[in-house]
């Protein structure tokens, strides 16, 4: 199903201001199927390992702080060109310059903190979504 799904996660930051339901409801009136849902905790191995690409960057401590200081919601979600049409959802990183009408522009605080994670390839949404999940909810 290479591009029928896609990987998401609301941050940190949107679940303690409590933007769980308006975020799914975003997602689901814009056409996503939820196929796979949880909320969990991040440990600081967990961070560390899903944001592995970013270990040299200067900002990878304060991402390991932030993603590990409450809880998360992962999912997987389907659609047709799942991955496109979900960043297109999302929005850009800076919720100042994301569109009218994204989950960012609604819901995002900041760059650092801006609600939600979104894959940027089939591949890594196989890859974040296998990472969340296991047996029958697995990517």
């Amino acid at each position: 199903m290479a591009g029928n799904r896609t990987f998401t996660m609301i941050k940190p930051d949107a679940v303690e201001a409590g933007h769980i339901g308006g975020i799914l409801n975003m997602i689901t009136e814009a056409g996503f199927r939820i196929v796979s849902l949880k909320l969990t905790q991040l440990t600081v191995a967990d961070a560390q390992e899903f944001y592995a690409v970013h270990k040299e960057r200067p900002f990878f401590g304060e991402l390991v702080e932030f993603m590990t200081r409450g809880p998360i919601v992962a999912a997987i979600l389907e659609k047709n060109n799942a991955v496109e049409d979900f960043r297109k959802l999302i929005g850009a990183t800076n919720p100042a310059d994301a569109a009218e009408g994204t989950i960012r522009k609604k819901y995002a605080k900041s760059v650092g903190e801006n609600a939600v994670h979104g894959s940027d390839s089939d591949e890594n949404a196989e890859i974040e979504g296998n990472f969340h999940f296991s047996g029958r909810e697995k990517f």
